[in-house]
């Protein structure tokens, strides 16, 4: 897969490092394919005769790195349950695969706080689960990383609920922003864990289990549709009966396309948008910008630009696994 403006990864940062020894990027070497690498592309492939696009494919990459083919991206060999999940993953914590497993956020909507790949939650009482089977499953690995406050980590989860919120806003900035050391370091060092990793996708199978009968019921055929009937299961919990009703008028009264890779794309369309104006006021517009990038399978989301074919392996191919009812 190419490498482009919002590509996160391994081979973002050889790309870094490979423009920093040519002083065409001054950034950090951090995996995060921004405007400054952008840029620092583009000027090497001016300078060598190559499209200038910004995109790193296998021409460009054979370029900066003579004798090597470009590595194949991990996710092009992941099931698709697993693309689906680090698409929405990226869009949840604005991280890339597989560092949106460990994607952390305070208390800044009153749920105490967000944790992992689909940012389960406190307040929801959804968070609770996976650390609870992680601590069942693997009291070693929960050991090495909290070291002598497991017991206090332990204890927390026997508590009420408003209990556990107490816990977690007690151990964050009072601006909510942040939480405080070491309790951070170990979310995140547990985030990176292959146990606790597998335990986040262990737990979206349900969620894509969803998505496979939502993407049946409107007769979606595509990784692309299936993409996002499990993003708005994660972000919408579903299509609500008025969406339903309105997006079976709009599918009624369009037009058939005779292409049916074209006719899927207007499909996806009207549901993207139906599903946004459903949503409360003020995420109607975050909610379709998001959908639509799926819809579209490019886009920009949170300032992140996607492309779901090339970041992700999600293209307008046949899913497989879609069952009609």
């Amino acid at each position: 897969m190419d490498l482009c403006l919002g590509s996160r990864n391994d081979q973002v940062r050889a790309l870094e490092q490979r423009l920093k020894t040519l002083d065409l990027y001054s950034g950090p070497i951090d995996g995060i394919f921004g405007g400054s690498v952008e840029s620092g592309v583009k000027q090497y492939q001016k300078q060598h005769g190559l499209e200038p696009d910004g995109n790193v494919g296998p021409e460009t990459w054979s370029a900066l790195f003579p004798g090597t083919s470009q590595p194949v991206s991990a996710l092009e060999q992941c099931p698709l349950a697993e693309r689906c999940l680090a698409l929405s993953g990226a869009f949840e914590t604005t991280s890339g695969f597989p560092e949106c497993f460990a994607g952390l956020t305070g208390n800044f909507d009153g749920e105490g706080i967000s944790f992992g790949v689909l940012q389960w939650n406190i307040g929801q009482g959804t968070l609770q689960p996976l650390f609870s089977q992680m601590l069942q499953s693997h009291p070693e690995v929960m050991t090495d990383i909290f070291q002598e406050n497991l017991p206090s980590f332990s204890n927390m989860l026997s508590l009420t609920r408003q209990q556990q919120l107490a816990w977690w806003i007690a151990i964050q900035s009072p601006d909510k922003a942040d939480l405080f050391e070491p309790w951070r370091g170990y979310l995140l060092a547990l985030g990176g864990t292959s146990p606790f990793q597998q335990i986040q996708m262990d737990h979206s199978k349900a969620i894509y289990s969803d998505a496979l009968l939502l993407a049946g019921e409107y007769d979606l055929h595509t990784e692309r549709g299936l993409a996002l009937m499990f993003d708005i299961c994660v972000q919408n919990g579903g299509i609500g009966p008025g969406a339903k009703k309105q997006i079976a008028a709009d599918f009624a009264s369009s037009p058939q396309s005779a292409d049916l890779l074209e006719g899927e794309v207007s499909k996806l369309r009207i549901i993207a948008n139906r599903v946004a104006e459903s949503s409360r006021q003020q995420y109607v517009e975050d909610v379709r910008t998001r959908k639509l990038a799926i819809a579209n399978g490019v886009g920009t989301v949170h300032g992140m630009t996607y492309d779901l074919a090339s970041q992700y392996a999600i293209g307008l191919v046949n899913a497989g696994d879609i069952a009609t009812p």
